[in-house]
């Protein structure tokens, strides 16, 4: 079993970069997929960034590329995403989430509680 816990959020201005990671407890991280999903009031979850395991691919949503990348350093058990040019409508509460399978199916086995991050103008 994994188990995840985010950290890094924060309040940041319009243009500035944040740095979230997303710890491993238990079972290495390496062997997930690792998924960050972002959460507004009102709006269903949105998947923004994933990891394969062993680093075999990523994805990132249109709406943060070039902006967003997923990085894992397995000597520390933890994935990141680093966040520069912040946008106010980046703001909303961020998960991590690991899979046992490959991300594209969309099955996520373990989540952690999140970190919220806001963007002021």
């Amino acid at each position: 079993q994994a188990k995840v816990v985010e950290s890094g959020g924060g309040l940041v201005q319009s243009g500035g970069s944040l740095r979230l990671s997303c710890a491993g407890t238990g079972r290495g991280l390496d062997n997930y997929a690792i998924g960050w999903f972002r959460q507004v009031p009102g709006k269903e979850r949105e998947g923004i960034s994933y990891i394969s395991r062993h680093d075999v691919s990523r994805y990132y949503a249109d709406s943060v590329k070039g902006r967003f990348t997923i990085s894992r350093d397995n000597t520390k058990n933890t994935v990141y995403l680093q966040m520069n040019s912040l946008k106010v409508e980046d703001s909303g509460f961020y998960y991590c989430a690991a899979s046992t399978g490959d991300y594209d199916v969309g099955l996520w086995d373990y989540w952690g509680q999140g970190t919220q991050v806001s963007v002021s103008s």
